[in-house]
């Protein structure tokens, strides 16, 4: 094995942050220290919806998106489909069927990205969230996915033309062509299909118009449904006259009558004829309760809405009423009983009873979740607003129930969000509260509330509840950070800092700025990220609060590294433990780990030894093993440039046995990478390879291609630098026994 260099070590990426660091690496020999992405290796995905049961109609429409995605019928190398329409036509259903019929044929081995771009919502997604989802589908590590959409939309358009196999791209609910335009891929074989409703007619896109059923069609798709859920089922077969009637009075719109259909399946004692006397008993209020999309010609289904919705019991439509409240995409059942002020099973319950009469439906991919048609969430909003007015003229004795239940619901998620974020920080020992049974129940948590978490800070925001708009983004910034959500981190921040300032909370305003500036470096703007820590550390100086100006400037000092301004980020690293140890606070471990990252860049391995170890003796001290196991990865790592190798070995399997302990898989896997090297260095093939080996699993597991790429890269290289050694040790028997 060739001794490492007395030369500056080779730059190294580290595993763990993704940082820089200085560390060993097997000179002159082909082992990949510089870690490096690997040739991206997309897997095949499966994204699509599944049908909607009872579909019926649409033939032709069907055989237009049929030829536009088969690619022997293809004009050009991209056909994009807008499925343009009117809300609650059915263009989702539509593109869903035509991309089923499509995989059934063998055209989309490389699978389905499917992406709801909730357009006509209050907060739709933006084009670089958008993406952000899209890349992580595609395999791309979160650390790689750049700030800026430009440059997302760069990197997805690469990602995908690596794919040979077609791919195609659902994007659902577009409300511009700004907004999808980005969506697009810039070559290969892969299509897209756009709906909305709007023709987006800038888009360059071939456009497929979708309208409203005809009578035959109508009458069709409700018996279909009906005889999914009873086969015996001949109410519109046995009275076609009624059935026309009930089609007429639903407009052919496929959303009124899959509701239509959802009434009569409710009531099986109800004939189709009943039904179509009342639902053209209702057709005097369509204009009053109609919804105008912007497009002409608009067919309201509000007559639809407003009978299912009279059908309610008193607490069923109550509820109905106050889900428009929820900001998010969907809503649990738990927050469900928080903003109506119910006991969970009665919350179920009702749920169960809204989801039978299609004014709900359960979310996609989600335990015990639900949504509401986007044209439903805006009729609930009329009549809760239509209920206030009422209650307040001419007499005020009727409380406003929206506001009574956004309140409710906000409480809900900040004591739940306090919770979760209690057990993200707890060290062993800690007591934590009870609302979750531990760590792993707080994460799952916060991951299927993230969207509707982020929204509720925008809601607390516009509707002047400033103290949750400041609270619940502090709350959130410990997942935001160990998830890599930047964008949610970065959006809930800003608004944090906002709130604070209107508040007039000083300490809130310098602890949301703390957050903010470690969401910014975490974003990689480290520029914008010194700006708002430096003004977090004035504030906390002004007011006093020493512990929080060192956190700070212990920040800042990251900040700065990160910028290459070394030695101001030495002196400010060290700032910060001075005042630590001024208040009599000994510990001071994240200080010291950033003043060892600093000293480490700088090339002055012996100081970020002794900063690493003191780090490691503080969070040993406090009791945080997590953050002692990661430090002690770059401790190794020091140690094994100034070759001391058995030293680097010792603090390296420490570090694995911690972040194992501690359920950091990845940071496991990062430190027995590192460890493979510095056994290779002192010629330990065997076990370097077997912590290769356990390190490349570990990657593989947790899905960090890249990783685990450059692992078994690295593992390669161990073993051929093993046979090299065999071989040259071969032949210089040879040449011995021939002397």
């Amino acid at each position: 094995m060739t001794a490492m260099s007395d030369e500056r070590p080779v730059e190294t990426r580290n595993a763990i942050s993704g940082g820089t660091f200085y560390g060993p690496v097997l000179q002159g020999r082909d082992i990949k220290a510089t870690f490096r992405l690997p040739p991206a290796a997309p897997v095949a995905l499966a994204q699509l919806p599944p049908e909607l049961p009872g579909f019926t109609g649409r033939d032709a429409e069907l055989a237009v998106l049929a030829g536009l995605l088969d690619a022997a019928g293809a004009a050009g190398p991209i056909v994009v489909s807008a499925v343009a329409g009117l809300a609650g036509v059915g263009k989702t259903t539509l593109a869903i069927r035509a991309a089923h019929a499509a995989r059934a044929r063998g055209w989309f081995g490389g699978g389905v990205l499917f992406i709801n771009l909730h357009g006509y919502d209050e907060a739709p997604v933006q084009p670089a969230q958008a993406l952000d989802a899209l890349l992580r589908a595609l395999g791309v590590p979160a650390e790689h996915i750049p700030p800026d959409a430009e440059e997302r939309a760069g990197l997805y358009r690469s990602t995908l033309a690596q794919v040979t196999e077609p791919v195609l791209v659902i994007a659902d609910n577009a409300s511009s062509e700004a907004q999808v335009r980005p969506l697009l891929p810039g070559s290969g074989p892969h299509k897209v299909i756009v709906t909305s409703r709007h023709t987006l007619a800038a888009l360059g896109a071939r456009l497929v118009d979708v309208t409203v059923l005809t009578q035959e069609t109508a009458v069709g798709l409700l018996d279909a449904v009906l005889r999914v859920a009873r086969p015996g089922d001949d109410r519109i077969s046995g009275d076609p006259a009624a059935a026309v009637r009930l089609a007429v009075m639903c407009d052919g719109l496929p959303l009124a009558l899959q509701i239509a259909a959802a009434l009569l399946i409710a009531d099986p004692a109800l004939a189709t004829a009943g039904l179509a006397k009342e639902l053209d008993a209702e057709r005097t209020r369509l204009e009053r309760l109609s919804y105008d999309d912007g497009s002409s010609g608009a067919v309201s289904v509000a007559a639809a809405f407003e009978l299912s919705y009279r059908r309610l019991e008193a607490t069923t439509a109550r509820l109905f009423r106050l889900l428009a409240v929820n900001p998010g995409p969907d809503v649990s059942t738990a927050a469900t009983a928080a903003l109506a002020a119910l006991p969970a099973t009665e919350a179920r319950r009702i749920l169960g009873e809204l989801a039978r009469a299609h004014l709900v439906e359960p979310a996609p991919g989600g335990s015990d979740r639900w949504r509401m048609h986007d044209l439903l969430r805006l009729y609930a909003q009329q009549l809760s607003h239509a209920r206030t007015r009422r209650g307040r003229r001419p007499f005020r004795s009727r409380r406003d129930e929206a506001a009574q239940s956004r309140d409710r619901l906000l409480g809900y998620y900040l004591r739940m969000a306090e919770a979760a974020d209690a057990h993200l920080r707890a060290l062993p020992g800690m007591t934590v509260p009870g609302e979750f049974a531990g760590r792993d129940a707080a994460l799952a948590w916060l991951d299927a509330e993230r969207p509707s978490l982020v929204a509720a800070v925008t809601m607390a925001a516009d509707t002047g509840r400033d103290q949750a708009a400041l609270q619940l983004p502090l709350f959130l910034s410990v997942y935001f950070e160990r998830r890599r959500r930047f964008d949610d981190w970065l959006a809930t921040a800003v608004i944090g800092v906002s709130a604070a300032r209107r508040f007039g909370d000083r300490h809130a305003e310098g602890a949301a700025l703390t957050s903010f500036g470690n969401a910014l470096m975490s974003s990689r703007r480290f520029e914008e990220a010194t700006r708002a820590l430096q003004d977090a550390a004035v504030i906390h100086e002004e007011i006093g609060d020493h512990y929080n100006h060192a956190m700070a400037l212990t920040s800042l000092g990251g900040a700065l590294t990160n910028l290459g301004q070394l030695e101001e980020a030495v002196t400010t690293s060290r700032s910060a433990l001075a005042i630590l140890r001024r208040i009599g606070r000994q510990t001071g471990g994240k200080a010291l780990s950033n003043l060892g990252t600093v000293l480490q860049q700088m090339g002055r391995f012996e100081d970020a030894i002794t900063a690493h170890q003191d780090a490691v003796a503080s969070f040993r001290k406090a009791g945080d093993r997590h953050s002692e196991g990661k430090v002690l990865l770059g401790l190794g790592v020091d140690l094994a440039a100034v070759e001391r190798l058995e030293e680097a070995t010792t603090a390296l399997q420490q570090a694995a046995g911690l972040c194992r302990e501690t359920g950091d898989r990845h940071s496991e896997g990062g430190a027995l990478g590192a460890l493979g090297l510095v056994l290779a260095q002192l010629q330990r093939f065997e076990e370097a390879i077997t912590a290769l080996q356990d390190a490349a699993a570990i990657f593989r597991e947790t899905g960090d291609q890249r990783y685990e790429g450059i692992t078994l890269d690295n593992l390669k290289a161990v073993r051929a630098e093993r046979q090299a050694l065999a071989d040259a040790a071969d032949t210089e028997h040879v040449l011995r026994e021939q002397e």
